[in-house]
């Protein structure tokens, strides 16, 4: 299923109550061709002003935010992410070829989202929920044990830390080659950084501090980041 875009779900309430462009335009001190840029999804609006737009469309910030996410779940997805989960796992790991469970699902988050940051679509196309340790998809811990039953990676339970190591070389077949450069720059940045430094830097970012516990986290959230804060 695709993703139902903030832009659009803009557009469905404001015709819903019978608001012209002009009139919403003129009620958010913004031009008409500033909105219609909004609408057509290529103007982003902070969340102040989201907050703003949706109390003038009769909806709510959770609203637009927390009902746009349709994402595709197909195994099509999850066998992209398993390449995206392999290939930060090579690229990441430690000198001794090892990366923590927690860190690896960091890692993948990053890239998704660093990816929606500068193309406006996810990488994966599977949508991230916010738990304890940080975004991580429901089917993360799925693809993980499957990794494991196929002999690709091998775990080891460290204390409290499940240590994952590749047992070959991560494949590529469905990532492009711009794809597999973001994975290795993201991976690269984090490599000699411990877990909790990386869980730190996304429980400062925008994504996770605007959702509660156990929901789903929408990808524009992240476009209200300074490029500084994606990654």
């Amino acid at each position: 299923m695709d993703m139902i875009t903030i832009a659009e779900k803009i557009k469905q309430c404001r015709l819903k109550i019978g608001l012209s462009q002009d009139d919403v335009a003129d009620k958010l001190g913004i031009s008409r061709p500033t909105y219609i840029a909004v609408e057509s999804g290529k103007k982003q609006l902070t969340v102040v002003q989201l907050r703003q737009l949706a109390s003038i469309i009769n909806s709510s910030l959770e609203e637009l935010l927390f009902d746009t996410m349709q994402i595709s779940t197909g195994d099509f997805g999850i066998e992209k992410y398993k390449q995206i989960i392999l290939n930060c796992l090579q690229y990441g790991c430690d000198s001794d070829g090892k990366i923590t469970k927690t860190k690896l699902a960091k890692l993948a988050y990053l890239v998704d989202f660093k990816w929606f940051y500068d193309n406006l679509q996810p990488l994966s196309g599977l949508a991230y929920r916010r738990i304890a340790h940080g975004p991580v998809p429901d089917q993360y811990f799925r693809v993980i044990d499957e990794l494991y039953e196929s002999g690709a990676i091998t775990i080891e339970n460290k204390g409290m830390a499940s240590l994952i190591k590749a047992n070959e070389n991560a494949p590529t077949n469905q990532l492009k080659e711009k794809e597999i450069k973001v994975i290795k720059d993201i991976s690269n940045k984090w490599k000699n950084k411990n877990s909790q430094d990386i869980e730190d830097f996304t429980h400062e970012q925008l994504p996770w501090k605007i959702c509660r516990q156990g929901e789903l986290i929408p990808y524009e959230l992240i476009t209200q980041e300074d490029p500084e804060n994606v990654c």
